[in-house]
C-alpha cells in the first residue's frame, strides 16, 4: 500500500512533555490517521547540554499513555530507536556545504546582544531583532572555510520579500524577510544545525508532506520556505495548532516548569479526560493546587 501523507512528531527531550505538547502531537495523529497515512516519531536532540536520555524514554512512555500512535521510530517499549538527529550530522553537513557553495550563509561573529543594540526594532522586544545588512561579510569570506565549526552562520535572506503560504489551520499567512525576521541561524559555533535547518533537511529526507506544530513557530515556516527552495525542495503542507495556555494566558513551556504529562498522570487525570477536555487546560491547574 502506498502511503502519500507523511507527518511527523519530533519531541525534544529537554524535559518532560507537558499537555500542550501532547495536544499538538494528537492532532498530527488524527491528521494522518484520517488520511490513512504515516507518521514518524523523530527525537530532536541536537542540544547535548540539554538533551537527557531520561526525558527521550519518559516521552516515548508519556505520549504512549496518552494513547498517541506512530508508525516508523520507537515502538511502545521504547526497543527500537527514534529517528535521532544526533545522529544524521552527515546529512545537515551536507546541506551546510550546499548552501555555502550556492553564497546564501555566512559566518557571523556578532553576538545577540549587538544584534539587539543595532536593531531598528530595540524598542518592541515582541519584534525579532533584525541582523544589519550593513554586517554582511564580502561574498568570499566563506571560500576558504572548510567547516562549519568555530561560527555561527548565517543565511542570507532576501529584502524585503513577501513569502506568503496558506496553513491548513490558519488560512494565509504571509511574512516580510527583512522586516518580519532577519538573517537567520542556519548552524550555531558549538557545532550543531539550528532548529531550522535541522528541520528542514530531515523533512526532506522523511518525505514528510504535512508538518502540524504550534503557532508559536508560525514565523519559522517563512524562514524555512527560504531553505526548501535553496535546498531545491518543495515544501509540504504546514497546519500550525492553537496553543494551551494555563490559567494566566501564558502558553504552557518546559522552562518555565508547566504542569507534565506524567504531573497530570500522578494527580489522577486520565487521558480521556485530558483529550475531551474542551479547553485542554480549564480546571486542571486548579484541581492540582488542591
Amino acid at each position: 500500500m502506498t502511503h502519500n501523507y507523511r507527518g511527523r512528531i519530533a519531541p525534544s527531550p529537554t524535559g518532560y512533555l507537558h499537555l500542550g505538547h501532547a495536544r499538538t502531537f494528537w492532532f498530527a495523529m488524527e491528521r494522518a490517521r484520517s488520511e490513512k497515512g504515516i507518521l514518524i516519531y523523530r527525537e530532536e536532540d541536537l542540544d547535548s547540554n540539554r538533551c537527557r536520555k531520561e526525558y527521550s524514554e519518559a516521552a516515548i512512555e508519556d505520549l504512549d499513555w496518552f494513547g498517541c500512535e506512530w508508525q516508523e521510530g520507537p515502538d511502545k517499549a521504547g526497543m527500537k530507536q527514534p529517528y535521532r538527529q544526533s545522529e544524521r550530522m552527515p546529512i545537515f553537513l551536507k546541506a551546510w556545504k550546499q548552501l555555502k557553495e550556492q553564497g546564501l550563509i555566512y559566518p557571523c561573529e556578532k553576538s545577540r546582544k549587538e544584534i539587539r543594540t543595532a536593531s531598528e526594532n530595540i524598542q518592541n522586544t515582541d519584534l525579532e531583532p533584525i541582523y544589519p545588512e550593513a554586517w554582511r561579510p564580502s561574498s568570499d569570506v566563506a571560500d576558504n572555510i572548510d567547516s562549519p565549526e568555530g561560527y555561527n552562520w548565517r543565511f542570507k535572506v532576501p529584502l524585503d520579500r513577501k513569502i506568503d503560504f496558506h496553513d491548513e489551520n490558519l488560512g494565509p499567512c504571509q511574512f516580510y524577510s527583512g522586516k518580519d525576521f532577519g538573517d537567520f541561524l542556519v548552524w550555531r559555533k558549538d557545532g550543531i544545525p539550528s532548529y531550522e535547518l535541522a528541520v528542514v533537511v530531515d523533512d526532506i529526507a522523511m518525505e514528510i508532506s504535512e508538518v502540524v506544530r504550534g503557532e508559536d513557530l508560525l514565523i519559522s515556516t517563512a524562514r524555512q520556505i527560504l531553505i526548501y527552495e535553496a535546498l531545491g525542495a518543495t515544501p509540504p503542507r504546514f497546519y500550525h495548532a492553537p496553543l494551551v495556555v494555563d490559567s494566566s494566558g501564558d502558553r504552557l513551556s518546559k522552562t518555565y516548569k508547566s504542569m507534565s504529562l506524567r504531573e497530570l498522570k500522578q494527580a489522577g487525570h486520565s487521558p480521556e479526560d485530558l483529550r475531551t477536555s474542551e479547553a485542554w487546560w480549564s480546571g486542571i491547574e486548579d484541581s492540582l493546587e488542591t
